[in-house]
C-alpha cells in the first residue's frame, strides 16, 4: 500500500476516497488523537481531504486544516501545533492525474516502515476504533502555517540584500520560497507562480528539461541563480546566473560541503555520483550510503555525525530546522552559498569529474522485473549490492537498477570517469534490464525498443 514516499497513484484507481477515509481511520485508531491536514494545488486534493478529515474524526481525532500548503509547511507544523501526526494530500512531482498521502510525525521525518505497516494492518483488518456521535473529533483551520514557515526561514537566513533570483513555482505550493526570500532583502521574479494543480506551466518534477524556462529566464536577466520546485515543494533544483540547470549530484556537493565540519558525515542514497564523495573527501568529510528515497536518508539524519542528508532528485535535509525535506529552505540556503561563495557558476565548475546517466523506464511488474535483472548480475558480476535493487561496482565505473518506490517504472543509473565508459555501463544496465523484461531480446515485452524518460524519486 505504502510506498517510499507515502501512497501514491493515480486517481480513481489506486487513489480514492474510500483510501483516504481508510487511511484518516487508521492513523486515529493508532492513537494520533491530533492531526494537522494540508493539500497541494492538485484538483482532487479537496475531495481526498474530506474524506481524509472524516476518517479522522469518525474515530475521535481532532482534524487542524491548513488547507493548500507545501509538504515542508504541513510537515513543520505538525510540531508547531502539538499535533501526534501530519498528512499532507500529495502526489509530488508525479503527473496530475495522480495523487497521494504523506504521513509525518512532529520532528518533521516521514512515518517509518514500522509505522507505516501499522497503519496498512489495521487498514487490511479493518480494526477501526469508531466513536459514538459525542465523541467525535473536532475540526479547525489554521491559516498561519506559510507565515509561521517564512518566519522560521527568516530565523535562520542572514540578509540577501543585493541578490536577484528568479522562482519557478510550477504552479505547485511553494510560493513561500518567494516570499521568504524577497522578505530576506532578495529581488525575485517569479514564474508559474499560479496555483494550478494541473501544472499547465510545466511538468511538476523540476528537470533540466522541464525547467528549460526558468533556465531561459535566469540567462536573459541579471539575475544570480534560479530555483524550481515541484508540486508540493518538498523538492529544489538550481540554476545558475548563465542559464544552466545545476545537476544534483553537483548541488548536493555543495549543499553537503558547506554543512559538515571535518570527521562528519551526509547521508546520500545509493545512487549518488562519487563526485559527492571526492567534494566531501576535500574538506575531510564523508557519505554514507542509504536507500533511495527521502524517508531512508532522513532516518540517517538523525544520527549525531550526519551533519547533512540529500538526494540528487532535490530534496535536501538539515536535520538542525527539520527532517522533512524543504524545498523554500534549500532556496534559502542556496541564496547563502552565492552570497558567501561567489557565483554559483563557478561553485559548480569546481565538482565533479563524473559522467552520470540516468532514464527511467515503463513497466507494470517493476518488482519481478528486478529481480530478474538480479539473477542475471549475480551470474555475471562479482561485486553486486541488492540493498536497494541492484547496484553492480567495477572498477571504472558502476550501474544500478531499482524499481521506482513511487511510480510504475524502473530507473537505470551508470556512472564512470568517461563520457564513453558511462555510456557502455548504462547500456550494459539497459541489456540487462531487457533481458530481464522479455527473456533476452532488446525490446518491451510487446517486441518495441525500451523508451526511457527522465524522471526520479
Amino acid at each position: 500500500m505504502f510506498g517510499t514516499s507515502g501512497i501514491r497513484g493515480e486517481v480513481g484507481e489506486d487513489v480514492t476516497a474510500d483510501v483516504a477515509l481508510s487511511v484518516g481511520r487508521a492513523l486515529a485508531s493508532t492513537g494520533h488523537g491530533r492531526v494537522v491536514i494540508g493539500r497541494d494545488t492538485r484538483e482532487s486534493g479537496e475531495m481526498l481531504m474530506d474524506a481524509l478529515s472524516a476518517g479522522l474524526r469518525e474515530c475521535g481525532a481532532d482534524v487542524i486544516h491548513l488547507g493548500t500548503a507545501s509538504t515542508p509547511t504541513v510537515a513543520r507544523s505538525v510540531g508547531w501545533l502539538d499535533a501526534d501526526a501530519g498528512v499532507v494530500v500529495t502526489a509530488s512531482h508525479n503527473p496530475p492525474k495522480d495523487n497521494g498521502l504523506k504521513l509525518w510525525n512532529p520532528s518533521g521525518q516521514a512515518f517509518d516502515g514500522k509505522q507505516r505497516d501499522a497503519i496498512a494492518r489495521r487498514i487490511e483488518d479493518g480494526s477501526y476504533s469508531l466513536v459514538s456521535a459525542d465523541e467525535v473529533g473536532s475540526a479547525t483551520e489554521w491559516a498561519e502555517g506559510a507565515d509561521r514557515h517564512v518566519a522560521a526561514l527568516r530565523e535562520t537566513t542572514g540578509s540577501l540584500d543585493g541578490l536577484e533570483a528568479v522562482v519557478d513555482v510550477g504552479n505547485g505550493a511553494g510560493r513561500i520560497t518567494a516570499t521568504a526570500l524577497v522578505e530576506l532583502g532578495c529581488s525575485v521574479t517569479t514564474l508559474n507562480a499560479e496555483p494550478d494543480g494541473r501544472f499547465p506551466g510545466r511538468p511538476s518534477e523540476p528537470t533540466a528539461e522541464t525547467c528549460a524556462g526558468l533556465c531561459e529566464v535566469v540567462a536573459n536577466t541579471d539575475a544570480d541563480f534560479g530555483v524550481a520546485h515541484d508540486g508540493d515543494a518538498d523538492r529544489m533544483m538550481a540554476v545558475t546566473a548563465s542559464g544552466e540547470f545545476v545537476p544534483g549530484d553537483q548541488l548536493l556537493a555543495l549543499f553537503g560541503r558547506d554543512a559538515v565540519e571535518p570527521g562528519e558525515r551526509v547521508a546520500a542514497p545509493l545512487n549518488t555520483s562519487l563526485a559527492v564523495d571526492d567534494a566531501l573527501g576535500e574538506v575531510d568529510a564523508s557519505v554514507v550510503r542509504t536507500k533511495v528515497g527521502d524517508v531512508f536518508v532522513a532516518e540517517r539524519v538523525a544520527d549525531e555525525d550526519v551533519a547533512f542528508g540529500g538526494e540528487p532528485s532535490g530534496a535536501w535535509i538539515w536535520s538542525e530546522e527539520t527532517l522533512c525535506p524543504d524545498g523554500p529552505l534549500a532556496a534559502c540556503r542556496l541564496a547563502e552559498l552565492v552570497r558567501d561563495h561567489g557565483p554559483l557558476d563557478e561553485q559548480v565548475e569546481g565538482v565533479g569529474g563524473y559522467t552520470t546517466r540516468r532514464e527511467s523506464y515503463p513497466t507494470d511488474d517493476k518488482e519481478d522485473t528486478v529481480d530478474r535483472v538480479h539473477r542475471r548480475a549475480m551470474a555475471e558480476y562479482d561485486a553486486v549490492d541488492v540493498s536497494d535493487g541492484v547496484r553492480v561496482d567495477l572498477d571504472d565505473g558502476w550501474f544500478l537498477v531499482r524499481a521506482s518506490g513511487t511510480q510504475p517504472l524502473v530507473r537505470v543509473t551508470a556512472e564512470a570517469r568517461t563520457d564513453r565508459r558511462a555510456e557502455e555501463l548504462f547500456e550494459r544496465a539497459e541489456e540487462l534490464l531487457a533481458e530481464a523484461r522479455d527473456g533476452g531480446t532488446a525490446g518491451s515485452d510487446d517486441g518495441t525498443a525500451i523508451a526511457g524518460n527522465r524522471s526520479t524519486d
